[in-house]
């Protein structure tokens, strides 16, 4: 399971157009084989119009579903440029389809990867692109005397502070990366010397997006 990876939190279009051909690039977030051929089908059918629905997408946390295509555009040219886009971002888990109307001028080979490649870039800074971290969902467990000291750990190691609940207790649940589980658990044992409870809930990605954080299920 990867520690943190880079994927697509909102997909849009993007569009260039070289010597009159327009090459309309729309990216989107696949997490199956399934949904990535749902979405190539899709984009055939609302540009059905249109010479040519390239494609490529990489899926899994090896990209052990990694496929392109050149729809009918010379060997080369088209799918295998935009798949070394994704990877060249290091993106996971998307899919981009590049439609191209033909404008009446060729372009040759080396036109074609460029503009293919132009599109897809054109489509990925249009989207929202987010990096997921592996994380847990930690509910810590203390008394009122112990609660300046677990925010204060919350805040200088940047911990989210998902929820909170006071009663004759107070309940914080954290949003704490994967690799800091040990030295969080660690500090908050130490200041509370050892009264605080902790539970692990569960194991999430999470990301900053929209200005806020996002916590993704497994």
């Amino acid at each position: 399971m990867l520690e943190s990876y880079r994927t697509i939190y909102k997909g849009r279009e993007g569009e260039i157009v070289e010597k009159k051909s327009r090459f309309i690039a729309t990216v989107r977030l696949v997490e199956s084989e399934e949904e990535a051929l749902s979405f190539i089908e899709e984009m055939r059918k609302k540009y059905w119009d249109a010479r040519h629905n390239c494609y490529a997408y990489t899926i899994g946390s090896n990209r052990e579903l990694t496929r392109c295509s050149d729809d009918g555009e010379p060997s080369g040219t088209a799918g295998r440029p935009m798949l070394d886009v994704l990877l060249g971002e290091n993106l996971y888990n998307t899919a981009v389809v590049v439609t191209r109307y033909f404008g009446g001028v060729l372009l040759g080979t080396g036109g074609l990867v460029r503009a293919y490649s132009a599109a897809v870039q054109e489509g990925l800074r249009a989207s929202t692109v987010i990096e997921k971290v592996r994380g847990i969902v930690l509910s810590v467990t203390t008394d009122y005397t112990g609660i300046g000291k677990l925010q204060y750990i919350a805040g200088e190691r940047g911990l989210p502070i998902l929820e909170s609940e006071y009663t004759d207790k107070v309940v914080l649940k954290l949003l704490v990366p994967f690799a800091q589980k040990e030295a969080v658990q660690k500090a908050i044992t130490e200041s509370s010397n050892g009264r605080a409870i902790m539970e692990k809930e569960r194991e999430v990605y999470f990301a900053e997006a929209d200005g806020e954080v996002k916590v993704f299920e497994y």
